[in-house]
């Protein structure tokens, strides 16, 4: 059996020169620019956002690039180095609705831009991307924000970069591409994971009111690596589930007459207020969740990542139990993480597949890979093999070139 087969990771430079030579094959001339954005992990804090919540965020080094040309109509051509077909239309044709195939996002994040008032001119997008495509680690995320930060750049006076006021707005441009053009339920970390996170630090992002503080993560510095599994599972009936358990806490929330399950204070008198056993395993995954993230918070502020563990820990088991979330793919990879070493595992994003992380010593990186690899590997022939991606805090998204 073969190693671990690790995700290449392309460089700054070498990701601008290639997605700029698709730029000249597909449209015959050269971009005005390059703008990258990151995929991201949830590092705990999971199906907390819809719930007015904490979370805790992690930018990836894996971006989605993209090489953009101003025209002079009001025509807009996508193309993609990971898909064959790409599209080609005007800016009249851009309407919401839910709509199949990858090009809806970055149609939607010009759409975004235009409702807002931007004077988004005809464009030539070629897209590349290093984020693995349904993996859970929010590639959509960073195709929208890529495609709006160049958007919003070629607009003209619409440097979406520039501070953290206009990387909020470009945030929220991005939740309205993919919740109203798209018609994908979001609820905003992952856009502001991507556009609003900061090198070696992870996001701790208040989904109540948007405020956000960098929180330091030198993973590096303490001898620590945050490892992701792409289990290469898809994710099984995740839309339907995804909604019923939202409407599940919505409708939990009203029972207990609070805004949001972030107001409860008192989980053991909330959980005595529900009828169904599911209602109570769904708020208190949430309530402790919240919780986690704070003392997880307090670890980082304290400058004692490697004590995350048990929280990561507790946070799976929640997910997998309590909010049954998991698969076995997830489950598998977690415990043959833990079996192998690591201080911490749990799965990350919406769940029913897609990846989870690891929190391990750094010399232990190859070994946890080579165990989680093998338990995959031989627990069924129908799991396909996984693929590895190191978290390493990174920046948000940015003009290359």
């Amino acid at each position: 059996m073969t190693g671990p087969t690790w995700a290449p990771l392309p460089d700054a430079q070498h990701a601008a020169s290639a997605v700029a030579a698709l730029h000249r094959s597909a449209f015959g001339g050269e971009p005005d620019g390059v703008w990258a954005s990151p995929g991201r992990v949830t590092l705990i804090g999971e199906h907390v956002d819809y719930n007015a919540g904490r979370t805790l965020l992690v930018a990836l080094p894996y971006r989605t690039v993209v090489a953009a040309r101003r025209r002079t109509d009001d025509q807009v051509q996508v193309v993609s180095a990971q898909e064959r077909h790409g599209w080609t239309g005007r800016l009249t044709d851009l309407a919401p609705g839910r709509l199949d195939g990858w090009t809806a996002y970055a149609r939607g994040a010009v759409w975004a831009l235009r409702e807002a008032g931007y004077d988004v001119p005809g464009l030539d997008l070629a897209i590349d991307s290093a984020v693995p495509l349904g993996a859970g680690l929010s590639s959509s995320a960073a195709l929208v924000c890529a495609v709006a930060a160049a958007a919003g750049s070629l607009a003209g006076g619409a440097d979406l970069l520039a501070d953290d006021a206009g990387r909020a707005r470009l945030a929220g441009l991005g939740v309205q591409a993919e919740t109203i053009f798209v018609g994908a339920p979001t609820g905003g970390m992952d856009q502001a994971a991507s556009v609003r996170s900061r090198s070696a630090h992870a996001l701790h992002l208040d989904c109540r009111d948007g405020a956000i503080r960098h929180l330091p993560l030198d993973l590096a510095a303490a001898g620590l690596a945050l490892l992701v599994i792409d289990t290469n599972a898809p994710h099984r009936n995740a839309g339907n589930a995804y909604a019923s358990r939202r409407r599940t806490c919505e409708t939990a929330a009203r029972a207990l007459g609070v805004p949001s399950l972030r107001e409860v204070v008192d989980l053991d008198n909330a959980l005595d207020r529900l009828d169904a056993d599911e209602s109570r395993r769904r708020v208190r995954h949430v309530v402790t969740e919240i919780a986690r993230v704070g003392a997880a918070a307090d670890l980082l502020t304290a400058g004692r990542p490697a004590e995350l563990g048990p929280l990561l820990d507790a946070s799976h088991r929640s997910l997998r139990d309590d909010y049954e979330v998991s698969s076995r793919e997830l489950d598998l990879a977690v415990d043959g993480a833990r079996r192998a070493g690591a201080l911490g595992a749990r799965m990350t994003g919406g769940g029913f597949g897609g990846s989870a992380i690891a929190l391990v010593h750094q010399p232990d990186l190859e070994l946890v890979a080579a165990e989680v690899d093998h338990a995959l590997a031989t627990a069924d022939a129908t799991i396909p093999r996984p693929t590895f991606l190191l978290g390493t805090p990174s920046a948000p998204a940015a003009r290359i070139c």
